[in-house]
């Protein structure tokens, strides 16, 4: 049985750990926060985002908004953030291109790992080979074949420098070994417009963007980058299947804060998306988009850290091998 000295030690101990925690921790979160999107409204990363922030509200008892801060590849969205107060009232949910920046801009206006704090991993979303609809190859076979062969006129569009569907279709060109005439768009959406009227032959994007394009048969789809074949597309064979042997990649997803943010805030923030993840209409509405929520065990700080720190060893090389950097 504890004495009361004891009792009155311990709880003086609480007291002064409490008391040693910054003032805004204490009571996070108190007002509105902002969840910043570094691409344009409309886009694949901006509807992941809307998703989690609507549920990660809910729980947290404060609403996020999600503010677009496009431009750069994501780098100017990022860059808000790394320069925001490191409180928890400005969080970024970025892509894979988090990690690709870091080699594909030879001047950045932040440290990639060194200028933020990490909340945890939402989703990896796989991503699609597609093309016009009136294109004549009929099989991702035939494609290669057809693009190898017009080599000098196919168009692959994208998003722009360091977006996802450059990403994929940087990738796409390695894995043929056929350079092709790149159409860098503002967004994803203008790209799509653009594919939807046949303005240019083909384009890599996330599921996200392209599932219900592909469901209503105004683009022709060719593969998926997943390891099987997903469920919101079952007659889409996976890239592997298609002939390219090893072509997989996935476009996740992270949340971070500014460094120097709280512990005990990012934890906060990290168990609310946990929380979302594991929320029904999230799930439902992921799925169909074609991808999955993270588990818990990657919607946590160390997990996307980790992820975070490969993967700019795994793109590094594929960068550097393409030559495509941006200033």
């Amino acid at each position: 049985m504890k004495t009361l000295s004891a009792v009155l030690g311990m709880t003086a101990v609480a007291a002064i750990s409490l008391c040693s925690l910054p003032a805004g921790a204490q009571t996070y979160p108190e007002r509105t926060i902002t969840m910043v999107v570094p691409f344009s409204a409309g886009g694949p990363t901006d509807t992941v985002a809307r998703l989690v922030a609507e549920s990660m509200s809910k729980d947290l008892g404060q609403q996020i908004v999600v503010e677009n801060v496009g431009g750069a590849g994501g780098t100017l969205g990022a860059g808000r953030v790394a320069q925001a107060d490191p409180d928890g009232y400005t969080i970024l949910l970025h892509h894979i291109g988090m990690a690709t920046s870091a080699t594909l801009y030879r001047k950045l206006a932040y440290d990639t790992l060194g200028a933020f704090e990490y909340v945890g991993l939402v989703t990896d979303v796989p991503m699609t080979i597609v093309a016009r609809k009136d294109l004549e190859a009929t099989d991702l076979k035939g494609l290669v074949e057809y693009v190898k062969a017009n080599k000098d006129t196919v168009t692959v569009a994208n998003a722009g420098i360091g977006a996802a569907s450059h990403l994929c279709g940087m990738m796409f060109m390695s894995a043929i070994e056929t350079p092709l005439t790149t159409v860098p768009y503002k967004g994803t959406g203008p790209a799509m417009t653009d594919l939807l009227g046949g303005q240019v032959d083909i384009m890599c994007d996330q599921t996200t963007n392209t599932t219900k394009q592909i469901q209503g048969g105004t683009i022709k789809a060719y593969a998926v980058t997943s390891p099987e074949r997903l469920a919101v597309l079952p007659d889409v064979p996976t890239a592997v299947e298609g002939g390219l042997d090893g072509f997989q990649v996935g476009i996740w997803h992270g949340v971070y804060a500014p460094k120097g943010t709280p512990t005990e805030v990012t934890e906060r923030l990290s168990k609310s998306l946990q929380a979302a993840l594991q929320d029904q209409n999230v799930v439902a509405r992921f799925a169909e988009l074609g991808t999955v929520p993270s588990p818990a065990d990657d919607a946590t700080p160390a997990a996307l850290k980790a992820k975070l720190e490969g993967e700019i060893a795994r793109w590094k090389p594929v960068i550097e091998a393409a030559g495509q950097y941006a200033d």
